[in-house]
């Protein structure tokens, strides 16, 4: 065990930063607050930097219940980097706002959450993790006080506490049978405690957790959130914290459960199984785009599910995960860039905009795309991955239902794809700097995707 702060340095620059832009915004006059997301994105920049350098160094464990190994690593890389794509995206809609520098603080210490979400070998540590990623991702919902935002905020806030106090009650189940919280103290323990009261308690746990990911049967908050918060808060909701949800339950299923304890395989199977098919089958008839992505989050995370049921039954589920959520991230933010850039919620409204706006509707085309799994995209590779693990863990009928819901879901894409290339019912001033964040996140998806050799060498 190491007890050396600087191991922690990524999530030390991050909260510096926060504390930093806080107390800044105390001071400066409303016309002034931009400096704070200067202040917050310098923070994530440092803190890339110092992931990256870290990425290079030999696993080790800090204070006893923070792990430093590849899933810390891609966490922190994938988090930090959403994150600053996700202040460009917010710059501009809350300039000269009243609680500007508020604003980017919130989003900063939510992060902080998704970062040691993924992280934590810990239960205690896990619920902490949990409840600092959340807390402000309620705030951030109801930002712009207006109807919708209000009841989002609430609708948010209200199935957080609740599924919450439920993941409390599975962590004390398993702490009670497991004779600890620790990963390593719970595998040991939980391999001779019972297994009705083992099931109890990961279904318990579970809750939290799949709230925080997006996923059945805590999926109800996505669409109502995303269409009801500010553009930019919607894509921070429906990709930062997913990050660490997902990396928080791979680290758990693979390190603190025995294998095959608490049914997890096909427990998890299953809620993988029903959220891509419930994510898709919502998404068939929305014509609001917002509601439309959200619909598609919660499909993809019923894929990320897929490694997640698939951790110690295969060496492939690691590296499967690690791949598609970084690919997510990049997509899924992508996607919502274009939404912010053309302020446009209705699917109709993007008709002709491959004409109007070459670049962002070429940016769309390649967003939309990916999340189907077209190549040379980077979820083409994830997906792929995906397959192969749930195939190499002896789930060929999950394996079915992706490629199922993979068909299914080409249908709805294409209903916002086709219109791209029609001729245009009026112009379209797309704002500067989302345009810029969606090019970029088409052009690193495509990167990625055509690079994975090179990412996924060892």
């Amino acid at each position: 065990m190491n007890e050396n702060p600087a191991d922690v340095a990524p999530e030390l620059c991050v909260l510096i930063a926060a504390v930093l832009g806080l107390v800044n915004g105390l001071f400066l006059p409303r016309t002034r607050q931009w400096r704070v997301a200067l202040v917050c994105a310098a923070g994530l920049v440092a803190g890339l930097v110092v992931a990256a350098v870290d990425a290079t160094r030999p696993d080790l464990v800090v204070f006893d219940a923070f792990v430093v190994d590849p899933i810390t690593h891609v966490t922190r890389i994938t988090v930090l980097g959403a994150t600053l794509l996700v202040l460009a995206l917010a710059a501009g809609p809350v300039r000269d706002h009243p609680r500007e520098s508020e604003h980017y603080v919130l989003i900063l210490l939510s992060a902080l959450g998704a970062m040691a979400l993924g992280a934590s070998s810990d239960l205690l540590v896990v619920v902490a993790a949990y409840l600092l990623a959340s807390i402000p991702a309620y705030a951030l919902a109801g930002f712009g006080k207006d109807a919708h935002g209000t009841e989002a905020a609430l609708k948010y806030y209200l199935m957080g506490a609740f599924l919450g106090v439920v993941m409390l009650a599975g962590v004390t189940l398993l702490y009670g049978v497991g004779r600890g919280t620790a990963y390593g103290t719970l595998r040991a323990g939980l391999a001779g405690a019972p297994s009705a009261a083992v099931s109890a308690g990961v279904v318990a746990l579970l809750a939290g957790l799949l709230f925080k990911a997006g996923t059945v049967p805590g999926q109800f908050w996505v669409p109502d959130v995303t269409e009801g918060a500010p553009p930019a808060v919607a894509a921070f909701v429906t990709t930062v914290p997913k990050i660490g949800a997902f990396a928080a339950l791979l680290r758990f299923g693979s390190e603190a459960l025995p294998p095959g304890a608490g049914g997890w395989p096909a427990l998890v199977a299953v809620i993988a199984a029903a959220t891509m098919t419930l994510g898709n089958l919502a998404a068939f008839g929305q014509d609001n785009v917002r509601r439309l992505l959200a619909y598609s989050t919660v499909s993809q995370a019923g894929y990320l599910l897929v490694p997640v049921a698939m951790a110690g039954r295969t060496d492939l589920a690691r590296t499967a995960l690690l791949f598609y959520v970084a690919a997510y991230a990049v997509t899924n933010l992508g996607a919502f860039a274009v939404v912010l850039a053309a302020g446009r919620d209705d699917l109709a409204a993007y008709t002709g905009l491959l004409r109007t706006s070459p670049l962002l509707g070429l940016s769309l085309v390649v967003c939309l795309l990916g999340f189907v799994g077209t190549p040379p995209t980077a979820v083409f590779v994830g997906k792929v991955l995906m397959f192969g693990a749930a195939l190499d863990g002896r789930y060929a009928w999950l394996a079915a239902v992706a490629a199922l819901n993979t068909v299914a879901s080409v249908f709805y894409y294409l209903r916002w794809i086709v219109p791209l290339f029609r001729r245009p019912d009026g112009a379209l001033r797309p704002a500067r700097a989302a345009s810029a964040v969606a090019v970029a996140a088409a052009v690193f998806s495509v990167a990625l995707g055509v690079g994975a050799g090179v990412a996924l060498t060892p």
